[in-house]
């Protein structure tokens, strides 16, 4: 494990976005290590996100373009801001992931949110989730379903 992907996975441990050890996963795609994917249990029909650490051990960046899921009617990336004193949630185009570095999707900041879910994950769960970069292509993860710390993000704060 190159000392990138030591650093990616102290840091899910640091953020809450894994639970335990045992339960933390990883995938690899050619120079990207998806670490970790994530979600909060949620409610049908009810918005919830996807978290995880993707790094790149290549000497080109890649770019997260763009992510889908069976489970989900709609799934967007998006950005956490502060406007005015209140965070909003805003939908972004992409997610670069430099060279030699990694792009950390967590709460409050950079994630995957899921829309039009037909049934309720909880804590136990998983999900298919396909995730397209500029360079690697398609890569399909398994999201868990987890407690996730430092509060939600996504509860009572509006979509720009």
């Amino acid at each position: 494990m190159s000392l990138l992907n030591t650093f990616a996975r102290a840091l899910c441990l640091t953020l809450g976005l894994v639970a335990t050890a045992p339960q933390a996963h990883e995938i690899t795609a050619g120079d990207l290590t998806i670490t970790h994917p994530a979600a909060r249990p949620h409610l049908p029909n009810r918005p919830t996100a996807a978290y995880m650490v993707i790094s790149n051990d290549g000497a080109a960046g890649d770019r997260l373009i763009s992510a889908s899921s069976p489970a989900f009617g709609a799934v967007e990336l998006h950005t956490s801001l502060e406007q005015d004193g209140v965070m909003k949630m805003i939908q972004v185009d992409g997610i670069d992931v430099p060279a030699g570095d990694a792009a950390v999707l967590a709460p409050g900041g950079l994630h995957i949110m899921l829309f039009q879910g037909a049934k309720a994950h909880k804590e136990g769960d998983s999900f298919p989730l396909e995730l397209t970069f500029e360079q690697a292509g398609a890569v399909t993860v398994t999201v868990m379903v987890e407690k996730i710390g430092h509060g939600s993000g996504h509860g009572g704060h509006g979509h720009g």
